[in-house]
């Protein structure tokens, strides 16, 4: 019997994490001189797949990578003196808070392998150059991905085929193209294992519902999608920032073409929310918000969820 395809959560808030360092909004502040909080704090958006044997491959390498690998036994291995489980890493984008856990990796005995677009790849040898800081330690393998819809394979999943798809969004304000954007600055990801045909759509960023989208959304068994805020304007209500979840490249939850009207089209798909923002009211399973997505049966991540498809 085939092994089934595991994916791991490693991380599932937005940059900045839950509670955020410097934050004390209403949500951060729950966390201020609690020994027990009333809800588990989250780490940087990341997760991890495996369908045999001890390698996987990791989807974004947040910042606080260092941290997510030591909490998961299972990207431990310890086949030799210096392993890990962790065989390649593919990157969505090239925000701050999904590469720069690469420099992490630095003690690496090997090249780390690396998939992402020529898009992401500039990005990370001009504007915010790890790429090039990384040719001192351990250097980095790239093995470019497209955003044509065709199928891929990654060393280390023999059994899963990928398909990149391009979301419409801005690259990051470092990007010598920020004002330019273009097909591959920003990635939608159907996962499928072969054995058993079933498949994972992943967006941590989904700023956009297109065609190609809603395609992929329609072949998948579970989604990962973003889940940064509940309104649009949920910076402002908090009082900590000015700009809207749209103009950052996220569908709020709520609102007319909302995240929650968009889930609601595929009933029969696992459907959670990911990359979830420091000031998210569904952060706390108490909320009113979390309880209207537990009865539309949307699912909120946690740190360490792991999810099987066979």
């Amino acid at each position: 019997m085939s092994a089934a395809l595991r994916i791991l959560v490693l991380g599932s808030a937005a940059g900045g994490g839950s509670p955020q360092w410097n934050c004390h909004c209403a949500m951060c502040a729950q966390h201020d001189g609690v020994a027990v909080p009333p809800f588990p704090a989250r780490t940087q958006s990341s997760i991890a797949l495996n369908s045999a044997g001890d390698d996987w491959l990791l989807i974004n390498a947040s910042p606080d990578l260092r941290q997510q690998l030591l909490g998961n036994s299972a990207l431990r291995p310890a086949r030799g003196l210096r392993d890990s489980g962790v065989h390649s890493v593919l990157l969505m984008d090239s925000q701050i808070d999904h590469c720069s856990g690469l420099l992490l990796l630095r003690e690496s005995p090997q090249p780390i392998r690396l998939y992402c677009t020529p898009r992401v790849r500039e990005d990370l040898e001009t504007g915010y150059p790890v790429l090039k800081m990384l040719q001192s330690y351990c250097d980095v393998d790239i093995r470019e991905i497209h955003p044509d819809g065709q199928a891929f394979e990654v060393e280390g999943l023999p059994d899963v085929r990928l398909r990149a798809i391009a979301l419409t969004s801005k690259p990051p304000p470092y990007s010598p193209h920020r004002t330019a954007p273009a097909p591959g600055d920003n990635l939608g990801l159907l996962v499928t294992h072969v054995p058993s045909l079933r498949s994972l759509f992943y967006a941590p960023g989904l700023g956009e519902m297109e065609p190609v989208v809603a395609d992929a959304m329609a072949q998948a068994d579970c989604m990962l999608v973003d889940g940064t805020c509940w309104t649009d304007d949920e910076m402002q209500r908090r009082g900590v920032g000015q700009k809207l979840a749209r103009a950052m490249g996220h569908l709020p939850q709520s609102g007319p073409g909302g995240m929650r009207e968009v889930l609601a089209a595929y009933p029969n798909a696992r459907r959670i929310l990911i990359h979830i923002n420091n000031t998210n009211p569904i952060l706390d399973p108490a909320s009113i918000e979390a309880q209207t997505l537990h009865d539309e049966g949307i699912e909120v991540a946690e740190d360490g969820l792991e999810i099987r498809l066979c």
